[in-house]
């Protein structure tokens, strides 16, 4: 009896790792809450995509809700993104892009083929702002409200459909 229990014991071991493995395989990496929400924005200081000279931090995004959307000339999905994003600016949505691990010509080139929504594009060629983000891949979009805190984050591309979801959450966070 004890010979058959120690023969069945690698088994069971193999088949619960098998099952949790599996399980987890199964889930989606982007239904995740952030590990920043509800916490502040993370401090950074990086020069802006327009202009190698001018040097912004964090405290660019206190006084107003932000849409920080974080993006790349490399990404195909956020060729598809923009015209979401040119939407929520012309409604009225303050957004700051990130452009993450580019090269300023090639960022430069993209927002002239496919628009510029954003107030103002933060400089990330090294993906360090990126990395405090917590971001595996563009895009990926955080509402900050006016006090400099994360309140929401969207992974992935913004589809239409999402368009009036974010904007929701804006109007939330405005008041």
């Amino acid at each position: 009896m004890k010979r058959r229990l120690i023969l069945l014991l690698p088994l069971l071991v193999f088949l619960g790792l098998g099952f949790f493995l599996y399980r987890g395989l199964a889930l989606d990496p982007s239904a995740r809450d952030s590990a920043l929400l509800a916490q502040p924005f993370p401090a950074f200081t990086l020069t802006t995509l327009e202009a190698s000279s001018r040097r912004v931090d964090e405290s660019l995004l206190e006084g107003e809700v932000t849409l920080v959307n974080v993006w790349g000339e490399w990404c195909p999905t956020c060729k598809h993104e923009m015209p979401q994003l040119l939407d929520l600016a012309e409604g009225g949505i303050r957004l700051v892009g990130v452009n993450l691990k580019d090269t300023r010509e090639k960022g430069l080139e993209f927002l002239d083929t496919f628009g510029n929504p954003f107030e103002i594009n933060i400089f990330d060629p090294e993906g360090e702002l990126g990395f405090e983000l917590g971001v595996y891949g563009a895009p990926e979009s955080f509402l900050v409200d006016a006090e400099g805190i994360i309140r929401y984050k969207h992974t992935g591309y913004i589809t239409p459909e999402d368009v009036e979801k974010i904007t929701q959450e804006v109007a939330r966070w405005q008041r």
